[in-house]
């Protein structure tokens, strides 16, 4: 059998052939929140530089800043870029802690000494040029996800309109601040409570946002509250167990039990790496515990492929070209119900029966045949209770695809 693997672009970037062997909602209150936070972000910005530089220094840090957060912006795009729709609540909040930790560092910039103060005003640069990146991007994600009407426009125009009158009533009063701040003491003071109220409100808007695509948190949540008590989760309430910074490759169950890691998207080297010893020259497996051919017939019906490592707690996820949302999804509800498996067996079995082919088989079928009687009905369900399945939000990183052909 033939395996073809492709990158996000539709290049081919490896091929496999496997020889025969003899083994076998609340938009108003979040407008309010936001409001604040923008508010006391316009104050806090009045007053920073240093009055003691040159123009030519002054010329010259800016050039510096400018270019340090150009490569930045790059780097963070090419890095993290897929998972900032899937992830906007987190980047957008991570976007304000970003952007005050510069602010920050440009206020200290003037008591160091000037070739310390090149680096301190170069991460300046970077941590705003991140900020730009990761609050632009989430902000286009949380725009889209309130333009129920399609009136994305609109919307944009609206919001830039408010953050315009907030940002100058800000500065103004920001001016008046200034006016009758003197001290160092009193202006740190300042500086430090509005920045907590900026970040507090930002998070507080952050929480309210109530998401209807599943991303890899809210598909945990929402699956093994499924699965333990038969019973669907709202948005709503789902929304309210969301934890903002969170690890994404993490498997929780409801009560917060971390189950293990899962990987979608990956390289079928990967997975292969798993089942036998890889030669790092050649990438041929040798000795493995179950063919590929064995997986694949398996998974033959489903446009994904599933393993899970023991040695590593991981479930990887390998998906075919003609991969739907509704694919991904099922592979995670899958690979949840794996991890959970193993890790109730891990407690009463051996570590020699945890890595048996009949033990490791035994449960991807069990899990799959068990996903596919009810897969159905769990997903009219799923979209009775308001949830988007159509929205494709588990993968953070660009993946491969792979196709399979019998020779």
């Amino acid at each position: 059998m033939q395996f073809v693997e492709k990158d996000n672009a539709g290049n081919i970037t490896a091929t496999y052939v496997e020889s025969p062997s003899p083994k076998a909602e609340g938009s108003s209150r979040i407008d309010v929140i936001d409001s604040l936070q923008a508010f006391a972000s316009s104050i806090a910005g009045v007053g920073v530089g240093d009055a003691s530089a040159s123009p030519t220094s002054a010329l010259l840090y800016s050039v510096l800043q400018d270019t340090t957060g150009r490569i930045a912006t790059v780097l963070f795009a090419h890095k993290l870029g897929m998972s900032l729709e899937p992830e906007c609540k987190m980047y957008r909040l991570a976007a304000d802690f970003f952007n005050d930790a510069a602010m920050i560092l440009d206020c200290l910039s003037p008591i160091f000494p000037r070739s310390s103060r090149i680096l301190v005003l170069s991460m300046s640069g970077v941590l705003r040029a991140i900020c730009g990146v990761a609050a632009g991007s989430s902000k286009a994600s949380l725009s889209a996800h309130f333009a129920k009407w399609g009136n994305l426009g609109e919307l944009n125009a609206k919001d830039s309109s408010q953050e315009t009158i907030i940002s100058l009533t800000g500065m103004l009063a920001g001016s008046l601040v200034v006016s009758r701040v003197s001290s160092a003491i009193a202006t740190w003071s300042c500086l430090i409570t509005l920045l907590c109220v900026h970040l507090a409100t930002n998070y507080a808007a952050v929480r309210a946002v109530i998401m209807r695509t599943l991303s890899r948190q809210r598909a945990c949540i929402l699956f093994s509250e499924l699965f333990d008590n038969n019973r669907v989760l709202t948005p709503e309430q789902v929304a309210s167990k969301e934890r903002i910074f969170r690890r994404s490759e993490l498997i929780r169950w409801t009560n917060g039990e971390v189950l293990g890691r899962a990987k979608i998207g990956v390289e079928l080297q990967a997975l292969l790496a798993c089942i036998g010893d890889s030669n790092p020259r050649t990438r041929s497996i040798q000795n493995p515990i179950v063919t590929l051919t064995e997986i694949e017939q398996l998974f033959e019906k489903e446009q994904y492929i599933l393993w899970y490592d023991e040695a590593s707690k991981t479930v990887l996820i390998v998906l075919k070209d003609s991969a739907s949302t509704l694919s991904q999804i099922k592979t995670w509800a899958q690979a949840l119900l794996v991890a959970r498996e193993h890790q109730q067996y891990s407690t009463r079995a051996s570590s020699l029966e945890l890595r048996s082919e009949l033990h490791l088989m035994n449960v991807l079928r069990e899990t799959l045949a068990f996903l596919n009687s009810g897969f159905d009905g769990y997903t009219q369900r799923l979209k009775n209770a308001g949830w988007d399945l159509d929205t494709a939000a588990l993968e953070t990183r660009a993946g491969f695809r792979i196709s399979s052909k019998v020779e």
